[in-house]
């Protein structure tokens, strides 16, 4: 897929296959419900618009190897394990998923905004490393369809 194509998924398409979701709907495997799911994403966009202040976690001779899999088609293991998340997952923030729903919206907007004014910034991702605008579009990309399958959404995009 075209990095256009990715920019266009994560602006316009991925949201409406978000309300086709239940709110306590489980996923396929993990332990979030959808809301959950929801909320997760969001705050995956919030850690890529100014909120970087982790530091990186994986060792130097091993980001080569995790940038080529993250550039690469190559999706996301199901329960691929977040050493960054509690075993819990965390409880919902929002009333309802119309209102995590409107947060992710927000969350999309402010992340394209970000770039947009600061093209050339990059971001520190803990396990990634430093990433640019196209490797964050990547990432969240890889992110974005690894948990729509989870809940069985979004085959073939």
């Amino acid at each position: 897929m075209k990095f256009s194509e990715k920019i266009e998924f994560l602006r316009v398409k991925l949201i409406p296959l978000l309300l086709t979701l239940q709110p306590e709907q489980k996923g396929e495997w993990g332990l979030m419900n959808a809301q959950q799911m929801v909320e997760h994403l969001s705050d995956s966009f919030r850690n890529y618009y100014g909120f970087d202040s982790k530091k990186i976690i994986t060792a130097p001779e091993h980001l080569p190897k995790l940038k080529e899999f993250l550039m690469s088609d190559k999706p996301f293991r199901q329960n691929q394990r977040n050493v960054l998340m509690p075993e819990i997952p965390a409880p919902v923030k929002c009333d309802d998923m119309n209102a995590s729903i409107e947060c992710l919206k927000t969350d999309i907007l402010n992340f394209f905004k970000y770039f947009e004014l600061n093209p050339d910034v990059q971001i520190t991702n803990v396990i990634f490393g430093e990433l640019n605008f196209a490797e964050c579009v990547q990432l969240l990309y890889k992110h974005c369809t690894h948990h729509l399958k989870q809940f069985g959404i979004g085959e073939g995009v």
